[in-house]
């Protein structure tokens, strides 16, 4: 088993292809156990946020994983080459450590993406799915993030994503107080989002979600409303801002609606922001006249406060980074000699046992226990130092000297030179 990542991120594809390649939550444990099932992987972890989607496996066809991707998503495989990573050992887990450290979000030094692994290792296990070397990457990846964060301040003066949503608003309304805001879906992404809109105290907070009772929950952290999602058609001009993040995989609002909405409003502004992977909004309401539509690659330019002192920060991470993967690396090359130090191990106790059976025979016909002893001690030294010995005299060239070398130093030998 070779333990490989794959996928597609923020940088390498836009996101009209990563919307494509969304695991949603409700599909994740489905998906792992396809992928184990189909023997395309002996282990699998899946991470999938609005800015990538990465496949962590061991497997035996690395190749057959990523028909398996293709094939689960409908999309021929040849479309998706031109956008996707694939890496081995060592460069994947370099990524899942630069990931979970946040050196590889379009935020620099962001932390949301560190609990986002946690979930999908988190699904994984409970699928079983997450074997002892994803277990193992996972692991170390956590404790390197940790280490990250405390000795370097790559996530100081950090603009997340959510306080960026705040400043694009502000960027179209004088100010936010006056504003009545509406937030559609009730996840971790839209409950950040509210946290940053409600410390500037807008008009109204309502929250819409499919269930009411959920979203009732988070809207009175707010002070604000909840509607259901049927609510919308009615409700939605009453709004001068829509900021939405829900695991649909088919668009909430599309243009006809917001025509209507628009319409109602009689052509006042709307800001809308859609941090959905896939996207909750139509591309095309982004056409409309009154309409301020940005996704999660608009929020880029808004972020880039303060990223150059972050990025020296990053350096540091980089170098702690590297000395953790040689650490992984070792781990694995260390597994990979457990079939070969097993079999030593089994061959040596067949060599005891034999020695063992035939010392007993002579104990039982009455020899001498000292004689047998003896015996015993001898026909293990030369069963077990005869193979070394047979390679040692029929061996000549470099392969010689390398085996020389080792069995020296196996054995602690000190020869005279």
């Amino acid at each position: 088993m070779h333990l490989v990542a794959f996928g597609l991120n923020h940088q390498t594809a836009p996101l009209s292809v990563r919307e494509k390649l969304a695991f949603p939550a409700e599909v994740l444990p489905g998906a792992l156990e396809s992928l184990v099932h189909s023997d395309a992987a002996g282990e699998a972890a899946i991470v999938s946020t609005c800015n990538r989607t990465e496949i962590y496996c061991a497997s035996h066809n690395p190749q057959a994983a990523l028909e398996w991707l293709s094939q689960f998503h409908g999309l021929p495989l040849d479309e998706l080459v031109p956008y996707l990573y694939q890496l081995d050992a060592a460069a994947a887990a370099r990524h899942a450590f630069r990931v979970a450290s946040g050196l590889d979000s379009m935020v620099l030094g962001e932390t949301q993406i560190l609990g986002q692994i946690k979930d999908a290792v988190r699904a994984a296990e409970q699928s079983g799915t997450l074997g002892t070397q994803l277990n193992a990457l996972f692991q170390k990846t956590f404790a390197v993030a940790k280490e990250v964060r405390s000795k370097t301040a790559v996530g100081s003066n950090s603009v997340s994503m959510s306080a960026a949503a705040v400043k694009l608003a502000e960027q179209i309304f004088p100010t936010i107080r006056e504003l009545k805001v509406l937030f559609i879906g009730a996840g971790e992404m839209i409950e950040l989002v509210a946290t940053h809109f409600a410390a500037r105290n807008p008009s109204c907070i309502t929250v819409a979600n499919r269930t009411l009772e959920r979203g009732e929950k988070l809207a009175e952290r707010f002070g604000g409303n909840a509607i259901t999602l049927s609510d919308l058609p009615e409700a939605l001009p009453r709004y001068d801002v829509v900021v939405t993040s829900t695991a649909s995989q088919l668009p909430i609002l599309g243009k006809g609606l917001m025509e209507r909405a628009i319409k109602i409003r009689r052509h006042r502004p709307v800001f809308m922001l859609d941090l959905a992977v896939p996207r909750d909004i139509e591309a095309e309401v982004g056409e409309l006249d009154d309409v301020f539509l940005y996704t999660v690659d608009d929020i880029a330019s808004v972020v880039e406060v303060g990223r150059e002192a972050r990025q020296l920060a990053a350096e540091e991470a980089e170098t702690i980074i590297q000395a953790r993967v040689q650490e992984f690396v070792e781990w694995l090359k260390r597994r990979e000699t457990v079939p070969l130090i097993r079999g030593l191990r089994d061959e040596a106790e067949r060599v005891r046992r034999h020695a063992l059976e035939a010392a007993h025979k002579q104990l039982a016909r009455g020899d001498d226990p000292a004689k047998v002893l003896e015996a015993l001690s001898q026909q293990l030294t030369n069963k077990l130092m005869h193979p070394p010995t047979q390679a040692l005299s029929a061996g000549h060239g470099p392969e010689h000297d390398a085996l020389v070398h080792a069995i020296t130093r196996l054995y602690r030998l000190h020869p005279e030179s």
